[in-house]
C-alpha cells in the first residue's frame, strides 16, 4: 500500500524537503519526486536505472493523492546527467536545480562550484520601507544588445559591466526588474547564433537560469556562475533585483515537467486563466509549495531582493499570503508585487484570487494600479484612445462623464488608491472602491514592457504629434507616476525616449524593434536629465512616500483647478518643505492656479528640474503652469 503524501502543520516550512528533487553531497546524491499513488518510478543517471521506492512521511494520518518517492545513488554522482521517469514519462523533475542544454535533462551538480569569489557576503541594500523603491524594468537583450562597448551583449554579464552599472547608478534607480530570467521554451540554445527573441513567458524549469543569457548554455554551472556576476555586480552599486515569476501557467501541458510527474495535478484543467493555454494550480497543496519552495530558492541561492508575480489573478490569495510569510521569516525587507488580474476567466472564483480588488486580504504584497495608467495614456483596449495627457483631443471626443472618470481615476492613482476624501471613487476606471490599506501596495506606472512603450502609445493617440509636444507629454506623464504615492515603476529605455516602432505585443519581435536607442542619450540628453533629476527628486522628498492612508489624508490635499489641470500639495511633511505643491497641466493653455500666499522655491518648470539649486522664485497667490508641463514649488 502506498504512503501518501501528508499535510503538515506548517506546509511552508517543509516545503524544501518534499521539493530538493536532487540533493548532493561527495558520498551519495539523493533524489526524490512526487507522483501518483502507485507509480512506477526510477532516476536514470549516466545511462543506469536506478529504482526509486516510496519515502516514508512524518505524519500520515492527514493524507492526499500522492507518494514521495526516493532514490539513493551512492559515490560521487556531481557533474552527471540525470532524468527522472514516472510511469514512462523522462523529465528533469519540477525542481531541477542545474540542467542540459534547452533543459532537457537534469545535472547533479554542487551549486557551491557556482559562486563567485565574495557570494557568501553577498546581499543586497533593501530600503527599510517598501515605499522608497524606485524599480525599473529590462529585458537582458533590449538593455544591452546595440551597446557599442558591451563585452557580452545580451547575456547576464552585461548588467555586470560598468557602463550599465554606471547608467543605472546615474539615473537613480534603485532596483531592476528583470523579465523572466529562468530557463524557457521559446529559445533554442544550440542555435544562438540565429536571431532569436522572446520575453520568456514560457517557462521549463523554474529554478535554474536561462541558458541563451550565459555564454555558454552547455556548461550546466556557466548560466548559474554568470547569473550570480549578475546580481553581485548590481549588489555593490547598491542596485536590487527583482525577479519576474511565472508560476500561472508553462509553456505547455503535454511537455511539461509537472505533467510528466503528476498528470493533472497541478493544472486547473481546462482553464486558461492565463490566456497562454493551461493554468496552474496554486490551491493545490504541492503546487503551493512548489512556489514557495522556488521563491525560497531564489533568495537563498541567488540572493533575489524582490519578486513580481505574473498575472498574479491567476493564483489565490491564501498561497500569495503563505509566500509572503514564508519570505518574511527570510527578509521581510524583500519585496512583493505582481499584476492584479489574469488574462481569461480562472476556474476559481474571483473572491479567492489575488486580484487588484483584494489587495486588502494580501498584507505587504502590492499590485500595478492599471486605473492611473490608462487614466494618463489611454486604455489598454484601445491604442488609438487618448488619455488625460491629450486633454485638447480627449475634449473633443470625451463626454463629460468619461472626463470625470480620468479625473477622478488619476486622483486615486496620486494618492495611492486608499481612501481619501476628495477621491470620488464611483468614478475611477477600473475600482468602484479604494484597493490599496497601504500606498506601498500600489505600483505607479505608464509604461511596461507589455504594451506599446510611452512614446509609441503617444503617437498612436494623439495623431501627427510633433517631436516637442512629444517630450512635453512624456515629461509630464512621468512627473505624474513620481510624484503620485505608492512604488514608482519604469520601462527601460524610457529614459532614452524609447521607442518599438510602434509594435504593442514585442514579445517576439527581432532585436531591430525591442533594443534601446543606446545614441539617444547624448541626443536627448535634456530628456535623460529631466528622468534623472525627477528621480533623485523623488527620492529626496518624503511627501511622496507617505506610507499610511492616514498620512496621505492629512498631509495631501488637492487644489482647485481648471480642467486639465491636477494640483496637490502636501503640508508639514518634512521639515525642509512644510509646503510643497505639484501641479500637473495637460492642456495646450497655460493655467492659472491659487496657491497659499507665500514665496516658494521653484523645483521644475517648464521641463526642468533642479531641486538642488531651484529655479528660481514665485510668489503666491497665484502661478502660472506652462502648457502640458509640471509646476513643483516648496517654501
Amino acid at each position: 500500500m502506498c504512503i501518501a503524501m501528508f499535510v503538515s502543520c506548517d506546509p511552508e516550512k517543509d516545503a524544501p524537503y518534499w521539493f530538493d528533487e536532487m540533493t548532493y553531497s561527495p558520498d551519495e546524491t539523493v533524489f526524490k519526486v512526487f507522483a501518483p499513488a502507485n507509480a512506477q518510478c526510477c532516476v536514470v543517471i549516466d545511462g543506469d536505472s536506478v529504482p526509486m521506492e516510496q519515502a516514508p512521511t512524518v505524519d500520515d494520518s492527514l493524507l492526499v493523492d500522492g507518494c514521495i518517492y526516493k532514490a539513493v545513488v551512492d559515490g560521487d554522482q556531481k557533474g552527471k546527467e540525470y532524468e527522472i521517469v514516472v510511469n514512462g514519462q523522462a523529465s528533469p523533475g519540477v525542481f531541477a536545480k542545474a540542467v542540459t542544454l534547452n533543459g532537457e535533462k537534469g545535472v547533479v551538480v554542487n551549486l557551491r562550484d557556482s559562486d563567485p569569489e565574495g557570494w557568501a557576503v553577498d546581499r543586497g541594500s533593501h530600503p527599510k520601507s517598501f515605499s522608497d523603491w524606485v524599480v525599473y524594468e529590462l529585458h537582458h537583450r533590449d538593455f544591452s544588445i546595440s551597446r557599442p562597448d558591451a563585452r557580452h551583449p545580451g547575456k547576464f554579464l552585461a548588467l555586470s559591466e560598468p557602463w550599465a552599472v554606471d547608467h543605472l547608478k546615474e539615473l537613480g534607480v534603485n532596483a531592476v526588474h528583470l523579465l523572466p530570467s529562468y530557463d524557457f521554451g521559446s529559445v533554442d540554445e544550440s542555435r544562438l547564433s540565429e536571431q532569436q527573441y522572446n520575453w520568456g513567458y514560457d517557462p521549463v524549469n523554474y529554478n535554474v537560469p536561462e541558458g541563451s543569457y550565459s555564454t555558454n548554455p552547455a556548461d550546466p554551472l556557466c548560466r548559474i556562475r554568470e547569473f550570480k556576476q549578475m546580481v553581485q555586480a548590481l549588489h555593490e552599486a547598491g542596485i536590487n533585483v527583482v525577479l519576474d515569476v511565472v508560476y500561472n501557467h508553462t509553456y505547455d501541458i503535454e511537455h511539461s515537467n509537472f505533467q510528466r510527474t503528476y498528470p493533472d495535478y497541478y493544472y486547473r484543467v481546462g482553464s486558461n486563466g492565463s490566456g497562454c493555454g493551461n493554468e496552474t494550480a496554486s490551491e493545490r497543496l504541492m503546487m503551493r509549495r512548489f512556489m514557495i519552495a522556488s521563491v525560497k530558492h531564489w533568495i537563498q541561492e541567488y540572493h533575489i531582493d524582490g519578486f513580481r508575480f505574473d498575472l498574479m489573478g491567476c493564483h489565490d490569495i491564501e498561497t500569495m499570503n503563505a509566500i509572503r510569510q514564508a519570505v518574511d521569516e527570510i527578509d521581510p525587507t524583500i519585496l512583493i508585487y505582481g499584476e492584479g488580474w489574469s488574462a481569461g476567466q480562472c476556474a476559481l472564483p474571483a473572491e479567492q484570487l489575488g486580484v487588484k480588488a483584494n489587495i486588502g486580504q494580501m498584507p505587504r504584497i502590492a499590485a500595478f494600479s492599471d486605473d492611473l495608467r490608462d487614466a494618463l495614456r489611454g486604455p489598454f483596449s484601445d491604442d488609438t484612445q487618448c488619455g488625460w495627457l491629450a486633454w485638447n483631443r480627449l475634449q473633443q471626443t470625451a463626454s463629460a462623464d468619461e472626463l470625470a472618470t480620468i479625473t477622478e481615476s488619476m486622483k486615486a492613482g496620486i494618492v495611492g488608491m486608499v481612501d481619501h476624501p476628495q477621491v470620488d471613487y464611483s468614478k475611477v476606471n477600473y475600482s468602484q472602491r479604494p484597493w490599496s490599506e497601504k500606498t506601498s501596495q500600489m505600483m505607479a506606472y505608464v509604461s511596461c514592457h507589455d504594451d506599446m512603450c510611452l512614446t509609441d502609445r503617444l503617437r498612436a493617440s494623439v495623431p501627427a504629434i510633433s517631436e516637442e509636444e512629444l517630450i512635453r507629454l512624456d515629461l509630464l506623464a512621468q512627473t505624474v507616476v513620481f510624484t503620485s504615492q505608492g512604488i514608482p515603476f519604469m520601462l527601460s529605455g524610457e529614459e532614452l525616449l524609447r521607442t518599438k516602432h510602434g509594435v504593442r505585443n514585442s514579445f517576439e519581435s527581432p532585436d531591430s524593434i525591442n533594443r534601446l536607442d543606446w545614441a539617444n542619450k547624448e541626443k536627448y540628453a535634456h530628456v535623460y536629465d529631466y528622468y534623472k533629476n525627477l528621480i533623485a527628486f523623488h527620492r529626496h522628498h518624503p511627501a511622496f512616500r507617505l506610507g499610511s492612508a492616514d498620512m496621505v489624508r492629512s498631509k495631501l490635499t488637492f487644489l482647485p483647478t481648471p480642467p486639465g489641470v491636477l494640483a496637490y500639495q502636501f503640508t508639514d511633511v518634512s521639515g525642509d518643505s512644510p509646503l510643497l505643491i505639484v501641479a500637473v497641466n495637460a492642456t495646450r493653455q497655460p493655467a492659472l492656479l491659487t496657491v497659499p500666499e507665500g514665496s516658494y522655491t521653484v523645483s521644475c518648470r517648464d521641463g526642468q528640474i533642479n531641486d538642488l539649486e531651484g529655479l528660481g522664485e514665485l510668489n503666491g497667490p497665484t502661478v502660472t503652469v506652462a502648457p502640458q508641463s509640471a509646476l513643483i514649488i516648496h517654501n
